[in-house]
């Protein structure tokens, strides 16, 4: 059987937030990048424009297929996944809710609202969190704090995305209760400049967002390990300074993301954030503190 596979060519670097870093355990960085392999072909197929919505469920379900051994052949990505899974022990959970999310792409290009659009991160988001936890045998209690985070992820690349997803793919990820509520229509994402009632809608998203980050806050403390609690603090620092740029800067105008410097600094920044939030506590003795 021929591969249903269609590579677009993105690769882990161009994504916003670093993948399977070096602050992962050595051991399971292969276990990040097979899942985030099987991720990205799943997105191309969900992405590519020369498919039908039909044909492209038909190959999502193949990768379903191939991920529980159903079949056994069609997508190489899915058959490695699969060996992954029984080298690390990991149920297919994680996997099989992400096809899920790229279903809904293949056949849906509008949300009705904020819970519509969360329950889109339910699948879309969330999965690549709990894999990642799971890898790292986390405890349960950092699930939460890390949907949390995986959404507000989600949600700016959403915003960052906004005009090409309208553009090429006629997705749109905003809410149209809140484009409504605004004064906005969907197709002022076609402009070249963001209007006002545009701009009002991309900031009561962001609004939720930072609530969102406020939750996620609570994940480097329960991550379980001082490279985990590192990296998920490297992530949510730059997750607040996306935030901020997509406050001040206009998506439509320019892809808002930071330079590479920036992107190396505020990373740092995290990682240190990281450090400072696992150091031990001092301890006093004696009414003296040492």
């Amino acid at each position: 059987m021929n591969s249903i596979e269609t590579p677009s060519g993105k690769t882990a670097t161009g994504e916003n937030f670093p993948v399977g870093s070096r602050l992962i355990r050595a051991d399971l960085r292969p276990h990040v990048h097979a899942f985030y392999g099987f991720a990205r072909t799943a997105d191309d197929i969900a992405d590519n424009p020369a498919l039908s919505a039909e044909e492209k469920l038909r190959r999502l379900d193949l990768m379903a297929a191939v991920l529980t051994g159903e079949a056994m052949e069609g997508s190489p990505a899915a058959a490695a996944m699969r060996a992954d899974l029984a080298a690390t022990g990991l149920a297919p959970k994680n996997c099989l809710d992400l096809l899920v999310a790229f279903k809904m792409d293949a056949a849906k290009q509008r949300y009705a609202d904020w819970g519509e659009l969360m329950d889109y991160c339910r699948y879309s988001a969330a999965p690549v969190g709990r894999q990642v936890l799971d890898l790292h045998g986390a405890p349960a209690a950092a699930y939460a704090p890390s949907d949390a985070l995986c959404a507000a992820l989600q949600v700016i690349n959403h915003l960052q995305d906004c005009a090409e997803d309208y553009r090429d793919l006629d997705r749109v990820y905003l809410p149209q209760a809140d484009l409504t509520a605004m004064g906005a229509a969907t197709a002022d994402l076609g402009a070249a400049h963001t209007s006002p009632t545009l701009r009002r809608t991309f900031d009561l998203m962001l609004g939720r967002t930072e609530a969102l980050l406020v939750e996620g806050r609570g994940l480097p403390p329960a991550a379980g390990s001082l490279r985990l609690t590192c990296e998920t603090m490297a992530i949510l620092t730059l997750a607040e300074r996306l935030t901020a740029m997509l406050r001040q800067r206009d998506p439509l105008a320019q892809r808002v993301k930071p330079s590479r410097a920036g992107f190396l600094a505020t990373t740092l920044r995290g990682v240190w954030r990281g450090l400072w939030l696992a150091a031990p506590a001092p301890v006093a003795i004696a009414g003296k503190t040492r």
